[in-house]
């Protein structure tokens, strides 16, 4: 039923689609039909369908298959997503203050927000959400739980928690409020002479915010003579706080992005509006393949501009806008409206998705522009760095232990009935046997890419036959030796997991992004090239 549903709506699609090219009248007759056609076929599964079926279900189906088919950030939202829609674009929501995944067959607290109603009522990082006003959840998802954590401030909930350690469960009950997620959580001084500010969303005064950490860096250390601005992760946000956010380091009446959709009366250029807060400061901007959106704007403004130095891996590569529309009953239509287009003239969106994941597009593929200097830049596929630095890490064992939640399990074990630490600056995770060990007690197994491909060649060389069964055995052999030393080749990585899971349990956000810095490569990079004057002149000189 569901697949005839899926079908129906993707041809309801192709169908309007292809009027694109009919003349209005036709367009419109055409897309009169197949709603009429989508409405009976609605209304006949409903009424004659052999079991029952949730009408509101049915439809959501329908309406996410019409969403698959276009691209990866067109979605419908829900009134009961409103509250995730509005954290997005706010940084605020009504709520518990909490982040959740799901690690088993229970929703598990990750990670809570400084004072904020669940860090007030005693949750911990590891707590299990058993059951909610006495409803069971085990087995749900984070999205079915968080919308009914998520209601009115002021309303109670009552959880049921099973905490790691210890063997009663128990019952907490905890008043929503209004949740407030800072966009910059924090700033200081990385040395005597660097600053540092991490932005890690364009929620509603990103920009006035980045420029208030400016200015009291620059206010505490008048001699500081560059600034690391951290991108990384950042997903973007509001197009507007993009703007503001570049603002702070370029002066007003430059352009900064320039949108462009099938509705001409909405192409728009935005430009600064405001004083700058420092055009001449040093900026090495920090940018990853999850850096996006509005970072992409900011960071790919500043290059376009010379303004400062682009450092890490290539951006995610989301060169679109998007606008929402109300559709009633408090839901609403994110949809793709327009590309935009960076000072240079180049787009950076990804032309190629995979499992709606951008593929890396090669650089003979992307047709070059020029920055204000005069230095050659890339269009499509994201914005890639002035200085590439490769990935911390990218060791098969190190993601199975993120994604099998080991690391988050061991720590929540490890510190169960602890409730300090030392200070950020001086606390050191010293005990790795214990973590050897317990992922021993874990019977800990995982893939590496090696083996994933050789699965591949052996089903491929028996479809072909071919015998291989000794060569593929060998290998198998030599692959499970070299597993053996994984752990200690990548022993200083894992700590730094560690050591920034500890912090953010008892520092909170603050204290996992002054841990991370301490063992942070990419930073130690950019402090270096803070430092050398006439090299950071030359790569924004083009020499």
């Amino acid at each position: 039923m569901k697949r005839i549903l899926k079908i129906s709506a993707i041809v309801g699609i192709v169908v309007i689609g292809m009027s694109a090219t009919m003349s209005p009248r036709n367009k419109y007759f055409e897309i009169l039909k197949n709603l009429e056609i989508f409405t009976n076929l609605y209304k006949e599964i409903n009424t004659y369908y052999v079991d029952d079926v949730d009408p509101g279900q049915l439809m959501r189906t329908g309406i996410d298959a019409m969403m698959e088919s276009l691209d990866p950030f067109t979605n419908y939202i829900s009134e009961s997503e409103i509250e995730g829609y509005r954290f997005m674009t706010e940084g605020k929501y009504n709520g518990i203050g909490a982040i959740s995944q799901q690690i088993d067959s229970f929703v598990t607290i990750v990670e809570l927000y400084e004072d904020q109603a669940a860090d007030q009522a005693g949750l911990k990082p590891g707590d299990r959400i058993i059951s909610i006003d006495g409803k069971d959840a085990v087995g749900k998802t984070p999205e079915q739980v968080n919308n009914i954590l998520r209601g009115f401030p002021g309303t109670e909930v009552e959880l049921e928690i099973q905490r790691p350690g210890e063997a009663a469960q128990f019952k907490v009950s905890i008043t929503r409020t209004e949740v407030e997620v800072e966009n910059v959580p924090y700033y200081g001084m990385l040395n005597d002479d660097i600053g540092y500010v991490a932005l890690t969303t364009f929620t509603r005064n990103a920009g006035k915010n980045v420029g208030s950490a400016l200015k009291a860096l620059e206010a505490e250390n008048p001699n500081m003579k560059g600034v690391v601005f951290d991108l990384r992760g950042n997903g973007g946000g509001l197009l507007t706080e993009a703007v503001n956010v570049s603002n702070v380091f370029i002066p007003r009446g430059e352009v900064v992005v320039t949108t462009k959709g099938k509705v001409k009366e909405w192409d728009r250029t935005f430009s600064t509006m405001g004083n700058s807060t420092d055009e001449e400061i040093p900026v090495v901007v920090l940018i990853n393949d999850r850096s996006a959106s509005a970072s992409e704007i900011v960071s790919g403004v500043l290059q376009d501009y010379d303004r400062g130095v682009l450092m890490g891996q290539r951006s995610y590569g989301k060169g679109l806008v998007q606008n929402t529309r109300d559709i009633g009953y408090n839901s609403k239509l994110k949809l793709t409206t327009a590309k935009y287009y960076i000072p240079s003239g180049r787009c950076i969106q990804s032309v190629e998705y995979e499992d709606g994941e951008p593929v890396d597009i090669p650089d003979d593929r992307r047709t070059p522009f020029t920055t204000r200097n005069g230095r050659t830049v890339l269009d499509g596929g994201g914005v890639k760095p002035d200085v590439v630095v490769d990935k911390f890490t990218d060791a098969s064992i190190v993601k199975s232990l993120i994604d099998q939640h080991l690391i988050f399990d061991f720590v929540t074990a490890y510190f169960s009935g602890v409730d300090s630490i030392d200070s950020v600056e001086d606390y050191r995770f010293d005990d790795f046997q214990a973590f050897v060990d317990y992922l021993d007690a874990q019977a800990f197994q995982y893939d590496t890419e090696s083996e994933k491909l050789l699965k591949k060649l052996q089903k491929a060389s028996q479809k072909d036959g071919y015998d291989l069964t000794e060569e593929i055995a060998a290998l198998q052999q030599d692959i499970k030796a070299s597993k053996k030393d994984a752990l200690q080749k990548n022993q200083e990585v894992i700590i730094d997991l560690i050591e920034k899971d500890v912090a953010s349990r008892f520092y909170y956000q603050k204290g996992k992004i002054k841990m991370g810095l301490r063992n942070d490569k990419e930073i130690e990079e950019a402090i270096a090239l803070l430092n050398d004057t006439a090299r950071y002149n030359s790569i924004l000189s083009g020499q």
